[in-house]
């Protein structure tokens, strides 16, 4: 078989499906084509916030002999082709540099009404041997004359400009509104940043033709995308079922537009880890060696000695700009030859290697120093692991890495610090066992060659690649700037409702989403749901009736909490909040006070005593309720009491009623201990009366100071 040889054909590509998560989505784009002989694919129209490393290929349908055995991730600046598509912002840019210039001339004409209104008539200075002078009233009154009607006309040109500067002001809110609604999938600059995978496929080996037009999977993970769930509930009275349709409120930024996808909502976690824990064995007896880990194996021996003809040529002369006195017309510092290495009397000559790491270089001959090695530890997460704080590199002026002993100091050691600095504390060494390589370390193709000048221990050997892209991490920060949206009413998070489980729903008909950060509206499923309206009232904390509607969910899915449109018989009767209802559970939708239905409650209470010697204190408590319906339609109104409940058991209550202690677990919600339900059904325009109480027998040595009254 053949593969990666040649260059990559570009293919483009669809989105075809997405799956919103709590936070996040799961997006699957397809394309397809004929291969190209080597093996090389670049399948453009990947969004700029990716996750790289979500990124998976696959090949559909029955290829033999093709698969997919590299994706990588590529980053590509193309100029946009015809005109720059940054309308909104131009037009933003205008109206901005329009609201300025009108409030220069707002601000223009306002100063012009100061200085008319500062117009006042100065009578010339007297001298003293001159007699008063007449003051010239026409004089006066032409000059106020004047000022009126400049004024007037000044305040006339005012008013204009400060409604051209409402007006500007109004359109450049509604084109800065516009242009932050706008979808992040358009470019917004002349150069346009282009994602692409570059997949490497394994070919039959045979004929030179191909297998013909090919399909792949392409499916890769983004932030910024967000979803609650909504509701509309039609109702018709008389009916006991009715029709819920399932919504959701869908927001994104992912800097790519849904149009046309298959849409699918789930409430789990799309960053939590799914791979099984490794559970090591225990075993008593001998100890036996670790196995090696597969695709792992130790440096070369001999690897230090491949740079000693690069250490005994010096070190690099460096740049003129570069040289701490490289400025205008200042003098360049001559290097100084480095002191010969001090004794190691009583000093081990090298420090003790990492595990896996290349012993140390010698020193140059003649005194000439290649550079400090550093000491690396080994970490769980690769052969070489972290550096040590010790031997931690300098970047931006920080004091660099101590020698190691036996070894030169650093030209900058030597210049700062002209005593001998003590020997560093000595490297602990290595647990025992083998490496365990991380992925990174073990993805061969991403793994770089590290040249001469890196410091010791890496000289030679390969690396990941420490890619760092700013401007993918900052689409990333503004993809997630969409889980802080304003929530709708009633509205909760997928994650606190769905509690333990997960759940998935599909939508029905593909969905348009575009990139721009705020809520749309999808219409996800019909759903079958049993409904029956009931009246509450609980007289003794309230005097009314309030109606409810009592939902049961038939259906194999559960539905999760949020605001639900209640329209009953085609008329909208208001927005409820929906509780979270699992498969087969039945809660209560409330729906208001209902003002066609009255209920009054009195109570009386009669205190007396009984028993041999009067002991015992009787409390007579005797309710009475009445309701009446004022509806032209028969109801069942469901009435609550409640009667004291007590832990001694020298205090008896005693009940007489016809009222029925509720079962928990069987109806729509749970009850509080003492809880007694009446449940009456009153015809249209009919009355009832409710009779109850009850008796608290309390001894004597409960009574309590001042009263045994309870309310």
């Amino acid at each position: 078989m053949t593969a990666g040889t040649g260059p990559a054909r570009t293919w483009g590509s669809t989105l075809a499906s997405v799956v919103v998560y709590a936070q996040g989505a799961l997006c699957r784009r397809v394309a397809r084509g004929t291969l190209p002989p080597g093996g090389r694919l670049r399948v453009t129209g990947l969004p700029r916030s990716l996750d790289p490393g979500s990124l998976r290929a696959r090949v559909l349908g029955d290829v033999p002999g093709v698969r997919v055995t590299e994706a990588r991730v590529e980053t590509r600046a193309e100029p946009v082709d015809g005109e720059s598509p940054d309308e909104l912002r131009r037009e933003v840019d205008r109206l901005r540099d329009a609201y300025a210039a009108a409030e220069g001339r707002r601000d223009r004409q306002a100063t012009l009404i100061r200085e008319t209104e500062g117009i006042t008539p100065v009578p010339p200075a007297r001298r003293r041997e001159e007699p008063h002078r007449r003051t010239p009233v026409d004089a006066w009154l032409d000059l106020a004359s004047f000022v009126d009607e400049r004024l007037t006309a000044l305040h006339t040109r005012l008013a204009e400009l400060e409604e051209t500067l409402r007006e500007t002001g109004h359109e450049l809110d509604l084109a800065a509104d516009r242009l932050a609604r706008a979808s992040t999938d358009a470019p917004q600059d002349a150069v346009r940043t282009t994602v692409a995978a570059v997949l490497t496929l394994d070919l039959p080996d045979g004929p030179s033709e191909g297998p013909g037009e090919v399909e792949l999977e392409l499916e890769y993970g983004v932030p910024g995308a967000v979803w609650v769930p909504t509701y509309r509930l039609d109702h018709r009275q008389g009916d006991g079922t009715g029709r819920l349709v399932l919504r959701a409120s869908v927001a994104q930024r992912t800097g790519e537009d849904w149009t046309g996808v298959r849409l699918a909502l789930a409430t789990a976690d799309l960053r939590r880890r799914t791979d099984l824990p490794k559970l090591r064995s225990m075993r008593i007896g001998r100890r036996q060696p670790a196995a090696t880990p597969s695709g792992w194996r130790e440096p070369q021996a001999g690897l230090a000695d491949l740079f000693t003809g690069y250490d005994a040529a010096g070190p690099r002369p460096a740049a003129p700009s570069a040289l701490p006195g490289a400025v205008a017309g200042g003098p360049v510092p001559v290097p100084l030859a480095a002191p010969p290495p001090p004794p190691t009397t009583g000093v081990p000559a090298t420090a003790p290697p990492a595990y896996g790491a290349p012993p140390p270089p010698p020193p140059a001959p003649g005194g000439a120093y290649g550079g400090p090695p550093e000491i690396y530890r080994s970490r769980p997460g690769g052969p070489t692991g972290a550096r040590s704080r010790s031997a931690a590199p300098a970047f931006g002026g920080a004091p660099a890495a101590p020698a190691a002993p036996g070894m030169a100091p650093p030209p900058q050691a030597r210049a700062a610090a002209p005593a001998p600095a003590a020997a560093p504390p000595p490297v602990a060494p290595p647990p025992p066992g083998p490496p365990q390589p991380s992925g990174a370390e073990l993805d061969y193709a991403g793994l770089v060659l590290s040249g001469p000048d890196e410091p010791g221990g890496r000289r030679g050997r390969l690396f990941p690649e420490a890619s760092f892209d700013p401007v993918a991490t900052e689409h990333r920060r503004r993809a997630e700037t969409v889980a802080s949206l304003p929530l709708p009413g009633h509205a909760v998070r997928p994650r606190e409702s769905a509690g333990s489980f997960d759940h998935r729903f599909d939508a029905a008909a593909p969905a348009d989403i575009p990139s721009d950060g705020t809520w749309h509206t999808v219409t996800v499923a019909e759903l079958r749901v049993g409904l029956r309206t009931e009246y509450l009232s609980v007289p003794s904390v309230e005097p009314a009736v309030y109606a409810t509607l009592v939902v049961s969910n038939a259906t194999d899915q559960a539905l999760l909490a949020g605001p639900v449109e209640v329209t009953v018989d085609d008329d909208f009767l208001l927005t409820a909040a929906l509780p979270t209802l699992a498969p087969g559970g039945v809660r209560r939708v409330g729906l208001g006070q209902a003002e066609g239905i009255r209920v009054t409650r009195r109570t009386h209470l009669y205190e007396s005593t009984a028993g041999l010697r009067n002991h015992i204190s009787v409390l007579d408590h005797r309710v009475h309720v009445e309701l009446a319906n004022r509806l032209a339609r028969p109801v069942t109104v469901e009435v609550r009491e409640r009667v004291p409940v007590t832990s001694e058991p020298d205090v008896r209550i005693e009940e007489r009623a016809d009222w029925v202690t509720p079962e928990d677990g069987q109806g729509p919600e749970q009850h509080a201990p003492g809880t007694r339900v009446w449940r009456v059904e009153l015809p249209a325009g009919g009355s009832t009366a409710l009779d109850g109480g009850y008796e608290i027998r309390i001894p004597a040595g409960k009574a309590l100071t001042g009263g045994n009254r309870r309310s």
